[in-house]
């Protein structure tokens, strides 16, 4: 897709996927359609030629870890059950909301999981370089990676110079989430430049409505919705290299670029006339959860909010997430013509604290094209694996997104704060987007991130 279609299909959000299917959901290679794994690995009915290569694996068991709780964890260890039928395994499978905080102890009392799901770049550093527990990806993970991936990925899983974590899930955080039938009751066009989306914005402001409404609130790890907004705005005022310097701490987090994009995000988030539609003053942002600050978009008390793809499973049973639904999405637009279309996006990464073989098969699988087919099938779920069909994702959002990452145009980048030391991005920003957003200034809260560096 150029640059210039992008933008369109982007901010008018048009469904219709163009992108060639190149790998069928979830069927074998090449091998024959009755072939199963070796020995007694089980196979049942199912295609078990893509499992071959992992043997037989019966009668041994991998414990696996992450962030994903009910009722997102039913469709995740659903993907894994070709895994286990096919090799005779067995995937024991843990969710915890506490994550972050107890897989540190956890490797600290020697009792670690076999596979942790980890969503931030920055914490698979620190727990690398900390703790010299993780073990390298397998040569045969690192090559599906490369063979179907952005090369980018590889750098993410990558910590001085060795490849541990392999990509799992991906999403979209480019997106504006709004109500088709609302915008067209009132008249409103999808913008699709910056300068729309500000007269839009005051266009609202003109007939009577707050246009935005935003949440930073999110247990232990509030803040965090705030520094997507000052990513997105960086990638869109200083560009993908100026980016690039920022989380690698190339420049200081306080360097004059970085004041620009929070003022810019200032002129929305801390404009009384622009929010919090339905939730409050400006100052509401701070305590409001994220799961609830789009939500008054239902019943038009607010017009726009920002949030990543995977938001769409927030607005509850009986909300149609559609182009021509109760909600859907547009593309956030770039700021700087120079710096094109960029996206940003989160994921998560696959790391191994065990090297049994039944361990490295199963980070090997998780890094397959089969299995980024197989999980794209079931439930709320992007993969940025280039093989993976669009029409294999249910959700419209998640076809969208999917889209998006596959566009070898767009300009993805990482979300800056999963990258950024822990310290860091997951602490000292996080923070500091909550002081500010409740009055704290702009050179206090740049000033007080940069020294937090280590």
């Amino acid at each position: 897709m150029a640059k210039s279609s992008a933008r369109k299909s982007w901010a008018a959000v048009g469904l219709a996927a163009s992108v060639s299917l190149v790998l069928a959901a979830c069927g074998g290679d090449d091998g024959d359609d009755d072939s199963t794994a070796g020995g007694d690995g089980g196979g049942g009915d199912a295609d078990c030629a893509f499992a071959e290569e992992y043997g037989d694996l019966s009668g041994t068991e991998v414990t696996a870890y992450s962030t994903i709780v009910a009722p997102e964890d039913e469709p995740l260890e659903a993907s894994f059950d070709l895994f286990e039928e096919c090799t005779g395994a067995t995937v024991v499978y843990e969710g915890s909301d506490e994550f972050e905080a107890q897989l540190p102890i956890r490797i600290q009392g020697g009792s670690p999981p076999d596979i942790a799901i980890i969503p931030q770049p920055g914490l698979l550093a620190s727990l690398v370089r900390d703790y010299d527990a993780v073990v390298p990806a397998p040569d045969e993970a690192r090559a599906n990676v490369e063979a179907s991936f952005d090369p980018s990925w590889i750098e993410y899983g990558t910590v001085d110079g060795t490849y541990y974590g392999t990509p799992f899930g991906a999403n979209v955080k480019s997106f504006v989430w709004y109500s088709p039938s609302a915008f067209e009751g009132a008249g409103y066009e999808i913008p699709e430049t910056w300068d729309d989306l500000i007269a839009l914005s005051d266009q609202i402001v003109a007939d009577g409505g707050l246009p935005w409404c935003a949440g930073f609130g999110s247990g232990d790890a509030t803040g965090w919705p705030g520094t997507d907004w000052v990513e997105e705005v960086m990638l869109r005022t200083a560009g993908a290299d100026v980016y690039d310097q920022w989380y690698r701490h190339e420049i200081p987090f306080n360097d004059p670029q970085v004041v620009e994009a929070f003022d810019t995000v200032g002129e929305i988030l801390k404009n009384d006339e622009y929010v919090n539609g339905g939730l409050g003053d400006v100052a509401s942002i701070a305590t409001t959860r994220f799961e609830d600050a789009g939500l008054p978009i239902l019943d038009g008390t607010c017009w726009m909010h920002h949030q990543a793809s995977f938001y769409q499973a927030n607005w509850g049973e009986g909300v149609t997430v559609a182009e021509d639904g109760d909600v859907f999405a547009f593309y956030l637009p770039g700021i700087e013509e120079e710096h094109g279309n960029p996206v940003l996006g989160g994921g998560e990464f696959v790391a191994a604290f065990a090297e049994r073989p039944e361990v490295q098969a199963f980070q090997t699988y998780l890094s397959s094209d089969h299995w980024h087919a197989e999980r794209a099938s079931h439930g709320n779920f992007v993969s940025a694996n280039r093989t993976v069909p669009i029409d294999a994702y249910e959700s419209p959002v998640n076809q969208l997104s999917a889209e998006i990452i596959q566009d070898e145009e767009a300009v993805f980048r990482f979300d800056a704060s999963d990258l950024m030391p822990a310290e860091v991005g997951t602490v000292a920003f996080w923070t500091g987007m909550v002081d500010w957003v409740t009055g704290a200034s702009t050179q206090e809260v740049v000033d007080s991130v940069e020294a937090a560096w280590p």
